[in-house]
């Protein structure tokens, strides 16, 4: 079994930075999950500087402790983990990367472990989805976002950080009738930014639907949605008020606040989740380390998921 190290014998400032301080170790032996970075930005449309997301996130996460109150386990009592290190990208050309990241989880997918991944810009998702689909075919989308990312092009280009889930309807990787959208909000080019992504099947919750609906009434809709899918979970820090997580590439206010993000990722337990991934994370915008503070918690609570999933699978 495969742990954190113990900070109250070990200080955190000393050793190799890791996620959560697990041992960087590139393997799936006796592992439940991995955490992985991404480290590619440039499909990114305004700032960059996602590729440095990775890291910033594994130098805050040494904070993190085994055991999560708000949900009541200790996460190393039911399954193991790894800091698996980055997946190789090529910059400049996202359809290498792409090879690459699909070539990478499969081989992790295909051991029956989770992975759990860190962007990097929101294009690394359609590699991630590619793999997915060819483990368990088309997987329901959870998406925390403040956009769609339902674009057609960006300049002409069709594979951006704002297209990738349009793409992924296309190739049929996407389960769309259990797939759903939670947080748009922020000046648009028209209300098709919107309406796009209902056409193209999902179901949206805009900003202004949630603070309607109340957080119990969304956690329901997103459990009707995806039923009893394999589910694929993407968060977009941006979904995350900028008050709260300022180190992003294309901010909106209106958002969530970080203690509300974290109880939609907690209000997740009991589907079928079969991987996770956090992007958008862009250190040189991060004043006082609170985009790193409020990403690397809602990676935790992910890993808490896959613990929670493991439990009642011992437990029966």
């Amino acid at each position: 079994m495969y742990g954190p190290k113990d900070s109250s014998q070990s200080p955190r400032f000393c050793g190799t930075r890791t996620f959560m301080r697990l041992e960087q170790i590139r393997t799936t032996e006796n592992v439940d999950f991995v955490v992985a970075g991404v480290p590619f930005d440039t499909a990114a449309s305004n700032r960059t500087g996602q590729r440095y997301g990775p890291q910033h996130i594994r130098n805050f996460s040494v904070l993190l402790r085994p055991y999560n109150p708000d949900q009541d386990i200790n996460i190393f009592d039911y399954c193991s983990g790894v800091d698996y290190g980055d997946i190789d990208v090529i910059p400049g050309n996202v359809h290498r990367t792409y090879d690459n990241i699909e070539k990478e989880l499969t081989h992790i997918l295909n051991q029956s472990v989770t992975p759990i991944l860190m962007g990097g810009d929101h294009s690394i998702t359609l590699g991630h989805l590619r793999a997915f689909h060819k483990k368990y075919g088309p997987v329901a989308l959870i998406q925390f976002d403040s956009h769609g990312d339902t674009w057609d092009h960006y300049y002409g280009e069709k594979y951006m950080h704002g297209t990738p889930f349009r793409r992924a309807v296309e190739e049929g990787l996407l389960d769309v009738d259990h797939s759903i959208q939670i947080g748009m909000r922020g000046p648009l080019y028209g209300p098709e930014d919107i309406d796009d992504a209902r056409q193209l099947g999902f179901h949206v919750l805009t900003m202004r639907d949630v603070r309607r609906l109340g957080y119990d009434d969304v956690i329901k809709q997103i459990h009707e949605r995806v039923g009893d899918r394999p589910a694929f979970v993407t968060f977009d820090i941006d979904f995350v008020d900028p008050a709260y997580a300022p180190g992003t590439g294309t901010p909106e206010v209106g958002g969530p606040t970080s203690y509300e993000a974290l109880e939609f990722v907690r209000g997740l337990d009991g589907l079928n989740l079969v991987g996770f991934d956090l992007v958008e994370v862009l250190p040189a915008y991060d004043s006082g380390e609170m985009t790193a503070i409020a990403a690397s918690a809602v990676m935790y609570e992910m890993i808490t998921l896959v613990a929670l999933k493991k439990r009642r699978e011992r437990e029966g």
